[in-house]
């Protein structure tokens, strides 16, 4: 699957939400150039051949290589904090709103995996401001997934000595399915989540009804 087959942002058109459409293919191209070459070994020169326009036509939208990468990882930690907020905020028990968390952003992961390796992988390569702009909203998801284990253990669902470090056991276990997810594999994205979600609450010692 290719960047211009994920939908992160607009639901009728991949990266919808980027205008005008000239940018929105620079991005496009941007986030399957950085996913296969890397940032560093990804030059300007190739995002606008990907994307079918002169280099010089990238710079009326995009500054810099740098700048692409930030308003990619943007969306993207952006999308990311809005799936974790709507399970932490729904309905149900701690169990439920950790399961729904940890299937929905596997899913998305698992759907969107050019994307997300990008978004989650080439954070060391944004500049000082930037990456403490998405470093912010990193620990914003970390608070948010802390905060249904924190639930749990105090409604006694959760068996977690640990709540910090199981947090981020089950954030990097997420966000990994972006790095190995093939599209030809045997699972499908929502068999990925759900077993994700088992082993999370497994991890937590949640007791099964």
């Amino acid at each position: 699957m290719s960047a211009a087959e994920e939908t992160p942002g607009g639901e009728d058109m991949p990266w919808g939400e980027v205008t005008p459409e000239a940018a929105r293919r620079l991005l496009v191209a941007a986030v399957e150039a950085f996913a296969e070459r890397g940032y560093h070994a990804t030059t300007t020169r190739d995002i606008a051949g990907r994307a079918g326009m002169s280099p010089a036509a990238l710079y009326i939208h995009y500054k810099t290589k740098e700048e692409l990468l930030h308003r990619i990882s943007r969306i993207g930690h952006d999308k990311a904090l809005e799936i974790l907020r709507a399970a932490a905020d729904g309905e149900g028990t701690a169990a439920e709103r950790l399961g729904d968390a940890v299937r929905s952003f596997v899913r998305w992961h698992a759907e969107r995996h050019t994307t997300a390796r990008v978004v989650q992988y080439e954070l060391d390569a944004l500049g000082p401001e930037h990456r403490t702009e998405i470093v912010a909203l990193r620990r914003e998801s970390d608070a948010t997934v802390r905060r249904i284990i924190n639930e749990g253990v105090a409604a006694g669902e959760f068996d977690v000595p640990d709540v910090p470090g199981t947090t981020v056991a089950v954030l990097s276990l997420c966000i990994d399915v972006a790095r190995w997810f093939n599209t030809q594999g045997r699972r499908t994205p929502d068999e990925v989540g759900a077993l994700y979600a088992d082993l999370v609450l497994r991890m937590v010692g949640a007791q099964k009804k």
